[in-house]
């Protein structure tokens, strides 16, 4: 088992005007996991050194920039800005700031005229000419101003500009002047006394009015040629005024960097004093160190020679839970994601990463045996890792590589069973290649003893914790403890006698080895009370404590026959690989004898699919068929205090 990383209570005391530079060192040492000072008993009038953070105004300006020039702000060297200017920098930043939404805001509105003269122009053009009719010559501005005819320029759908032969008797003209592939442009002419009832008309039509802007003038031809020209003067005068931003933003960019990496730094160790107590002019600081770095965390100090800073031993501690750092090795390391997404063990219980990698890996290169596919699975796990630092990739890397190695043996390479049978010939090994499909009991029953010696060693591991613990109910009495491995034990062995034809089960076997450790399972909490010297009791009355224990007992005798038979689903996965490469096989024999295509795509398919499915369940399978049994989880992750620079406040 992979081990937990040994941690030191640190208490530190001093006066509030070393408080900010002692908040530095905790931030920038990057070992100090903080906790909140008000969980511990501190005699005198405390009063929490919360207090409205000064630097969240510029920082938001920052973001505020960041957002209109589309710049990320990162962090950079900040060296050359002394902290005593750190708080001057808001008229600074504030400066910019203007500066970026003056800019920003000429470009928008030149945008904006762009797009006015680029939808007029749009319109005009529909004026050019359509069907039967030529472009206008009179004055756009003469045609809106008739006195006594009512004039609409709009769009119709192309089946609604058919049914206007439909209102023939009404006292109105539509004249079309051009069209798209939806619509019909032209104008509507009705006398006014009639224009409420053809607006009517037109809208039952789905009639889109448009309406020309004022600045339109003259014929369409010299409407146009005008619009034209503005096109073109304001795509010139937008590009200039881009050019403007994004020339004063290279300018700052270096600056704003600096100024968001200082602020940024000194907004999470303001954000600190959440977690301080002061008591008058006193502060008082809480938290862990890993036992590795409290050297290094004490140099920190030398030089704070009106501070107090006391390491201590964690299990000094009962106020503050202990937080939790793994230790794990370089294989099983990646395999901690798994142990996070279930729970984090307590301080003081077991680290399950290293069995985890071992019997994943196992699990997965059995269920998934196939050399050419388990190259695959390591190459696109290398890739993984090194373009997306992604921790599946390392954990497929190692999944790959076990795959590798059961394929090998099965003498299975991307689906073909024979293969390798040459190599294992001119070797003189007869029993491999190992065909699973040929030997279905084999691998069935093997799979079960597979199951069988995982579920005893959790319950050993189970055991271990116990006595480590000195809870000697779940070491000795519980299903997970020794009585319950001694009737797992006892029960296979007078199954598997069975079996075999052998008679192993006499009166004095069946009393000693499957009986009584029931009896002791269903007596485990008296049992456990009186090992601690609080004697044999019953707690709640004799009536319920039966029925209860009874139907524990029970769920664990069903437990123990479900988690055993839960692992015929890693025979079944070995078959069922097999079996889903022999059809794409027989799918590449059906295309012509041989279809390189069909073989590839039946691999990336059987690849992508059964290898999501084995994953889950190998999973599964640690989380139900383990776990359960040896590990509970729900500790606290130890999280060091640093500054987040990912993290913009907005």
């Amino acid at each position: 088992m992979s081990s937990i990383e040994k941690m030191m209570f640190a208490d530190i005391a001093g006066m509030d005007t070393d408080l900010d530079a002692v908040l530095d060192i905790i931030c920038s040492c990057g070992c100090f996991h903080m906790e909140n000072a008000a969980a511990v008993h501190i005699s005198g009038s405390k009063t929490n050194a919360k207090r409205e953070n000064p630097y969240t105004a510029p920082l938001k300006m920052l973001a505020e920039i960041g957002t209109l020039t589309g710049i990320k702000l990162q962090k950079t060297d900040c060296s050359d800005i002394p902290d005593s200017r750190a708080e001057q920098l808001t008229e600074d930043i504030r400066s910019i700031r203007n500066r970026v939404q003056k800019l920003n805001a000429e470009v928008r509105k030149a945008s904006d005229e762009l797009n006015s003269h680029r939808m007029a122009l749009e319109q005009v053009q529909h004026l050019s000419g359509g069907e039967g009719v030529g472009a206008l010559n009179v004055d756009i501005e003469q045609i809106f101003a008739c006195k006594h005819i009512k004039v609409r320029f709009g769009r119709l759908p192309t089946d609604s500009y058919d049914k206007l032969s439909y209102y023939e008797d009404k006292n109105f003209y539509f004249l079309a002047y051009g069209r798209d592939k939806e619509y019909i442009y032209g104008f509507c002419f009705a006398p006014l006394s009639e224009a409420e009832e053809i607006d009517s008309i037109l809208e039952s039509l789905y009639f889109d009015r448009i309406r020309l802007p004022d600045f339109v003038h003259g014929s369409v031809d010299d409407a146009a040629k005008a619009l034209e020209k503005n096109v073109d003067d304001d795509k010139n005068d937008v590009e200039s005024r881009k050019m403007d931003l994004a020339d004063y933003v290279e300018q700052q960019r270096d600056t704003l960097n600096k100024y968001f990496t200082k602020l940024k730094k000194l907004h999470d160790t303001f954000e600190l004093r959440e977690k301080v107590m002061m008591i008058r002019d006193k502060f008082y600081i809480v938290g862990f160190v890993p036992e590795r770095d409290s050297e290094r965390f004490k140099k920190y100090f030398e030089d704070l020679k009106t501070v107090s800073l006391v390491m201590k031993p964690c299990d000094e501690n009962g106020e503050i839970e202990t937080p939790v750092k793994l230790k794990n090795n370089k294989f099983a390391e990646p395999f901690s994601m798994f142990v996070d997404l279930y729970g984090l063990p307590a301080y003081n219980d077991i680290n399950p990463t290293n069995f985890v990698a071992i019997t994943y890996t196992l699990l997965f290169g059995i269920m998934f045996g196939d050399l050419g596919q388990g190259l695959v699975i390591l190459l696109l796990g290398i890739l993984l890792w090194k373009w997306k630092k992604m921790t599946l990739g390392r954990i497929m890397e190692r999944l790959g590589v076990s795959s590798m190695i059961f394929g090998t043996l099965y003498g299975s390479v991307f689906g073909y069973e024979e293969l390798l049978d040459p190599m294992y010939e001119s070797l003189g090994i007869s029993f491999l290649p190992f065909k699973a499909i040929h030997s279905i009991n084999n691998v069935l029953y093997g799979a079960i003893g597979i199951g069988i010696l995982i579920i005893i060693i959790s319950v050993i591991v189970n055991m271990i914790m116990g006595f480590k613990e000195k809870n000697y109910t779940r070491a000795l009495f519980s299903n997970n403890g020794l009585a319950g491995l001694v009737f797992y034990c006892s029960l296979l062995m007078l199954l598997l006698g069975g079996m075999l034809g052998l008679n192993v089960g006499g009166p004095v076997y069946v009393v000693c080895l499957i009986v009584l450790p029931l009896i002791v399972m269903f007596l485990r909490e008296p049992l456990g009370d009186l090992l601690k010297g609080k004697g044999f009791h019953i707690h709640e009355s004799v009536g319920d404590f039966i029925a209860a224990n009874f139907f524990e007992c029970f769920e664990f005798l069903l437990g123990y026959a479900t988690n055993t038979l839960s692992f015929v689903r890693v025979g079944g996965f070995v078959l069922s690989h097999a079996g889903m490469m022999s059809v794409v096989l027989a799918l590449a024999n059906m295309s012509g004898g041989f279809s390189p295509l069909v073989m590839i795509l039946g691999n990336l398919f059987v690849i992508a699919l059964e290898g999501l499915l084995v994953g889950i369940q190998v999973l599964r399978l640690e989380f139900y068929e383990m776990f359960s049994r040896y590990y509970t989880g729900g500790g606290k992750a130890f999280k060091p205090v640093t500054v987040n620079y990912d993290e913009i406040i907005e």
